[in-house]
């Protein structure tokens, strides 16, 4: 038995078709079928059924697939633990990102990385956060940016920035007259916010809490650009974190984004991986340059547009 053998058995499996399996495998179907075969043999059991109807997995094969596929599972991530190894700043690194913050931070991130890096090569997922810490832990992907806090044991972390909030309010709202606002100017204001499961509700919420507003009995939004496009057209008002309203992604005429006076409402994102993964070392220092990269983007902008505030540099 051997790894191409277990890769033809789930090409086959996956595609229920010899032939496309092969043509996935870059082998010839005859190659194809008779590693199949022998296969087979080893195992002692017949892993497809193969008639004029098509190709279905025996029980046997049901069964022994998902040991199939856990093994090249595993033979992949030795590869790649051995690549990161010999040069942790080359090879595949699978990035997740929570939906809130990739639209907005890896237009910033991905062009730096590959000139920083440029043997890195970047594979995105962009997932919310109970999703990104499942996908860390079960090792399908190596690293995370998310918002803190976690509450999940088994993790490093380097926090890259905050982000503060602002609050974006129709053109005509009574509060857009506002240059800046306070805790108080929220209390009793009725915030449209985003579904269950996205991090930036819980800490909306939180923001509620302290300043008297309330969420929307009614509505809940998917995506930061729904919550936009309701806002734009005359619908509530909402929190919105600093990259999704740097200029240039929206100068929409229709909204105002008003910036909130000290204590000003923030998130802090971080880096996150797993302890003890081959390239921790790196990762680490990956996301002290990207929070020194964004502050000095930042530090380009006109003054009175400096609201993103990277988290001081204590060195390597």
């Amino acid at each position: 038995m051997n790894i191409r053998d277990l890769e033809y058995f789930a090409a086959v499996a996956d595609l229920r078709h010899f032939r496309l399996a092969a043509e996935r495998c870059f082998v010839s179907q005859p190659t194809l079928s008779g590693q199949l075969k022998k296969l087979e043999e080893e195992l002692g059991v017949s892993l497809f059924e193969r008639s004029a109807r098509g190709v279905r997995l025996t029980p046997a094969g049901d069964g022994l697939l998902p040991f199939a596929l856990g093994i090249l599972d595993q033979a992949r991530r030795l590869a790649d633990a051995a690549q990161s190894l010999k040069d942790p700043r080359s090879g595949p690194l699978k990035l997740g990102v929570i939906p809130t913050l990739a639209p907005y931070l890896m237009p910033l991130v991905v062009p730096f990385a590959r000139k920083q890096h440029p043997n890195l090569d970047l594979f995105l997922s962009e997932m919310q956060t109970r999703d990104l810490l499942a996908a860390l832990a079960e090792g399908k992907i190596e690293a995370a940016f998310l918002a803190l806090p976690i509450g999940q044991a088994g993790l490093e972390m380097e926090e890259v920035f905050t982000e503060p909030f602002y609050l974006a309010v129709p053109a005509g709202h009574a509060l857009s007259r506002k240059q800046s606002l306070t805790g108080e100017d929220l209390s009793g204001q009725i915030l449209y916010l985003l579904e269950e499961g996205h991090c930036l509700k819980d800490q909306a919420l939180a923001v509620c809490r302290q300043t008297g507003a309330h969420e929307h009995p009614f509505f809940r939004a998917t995506s930061l650009e729904t919550l936009r496009q309701m806002i734009g057209s005359g619908n509530g008002i909402t929190l919105m974190p600093w990259l999704a309203v740097k200029a240039p992604i929206s100068q929409a005429a229709s909204i105002r984004y008003l910036p909130f006076k000290e204590p000003i409402p923030s998130r802090k994102i971080a880096l996150a991986w797993r302890k003890g993964a081959p390239r921790s070392v790196f990762l680490a220092k990956w996301a002290k340059e990207i929070g020194r990269h964004l502050a000095k983007l930042d530090a380009k902008a006109p003054r009175e547009g400096r609201k993103f505030r990277a988290l001081q540099d204590t060195g390597d």
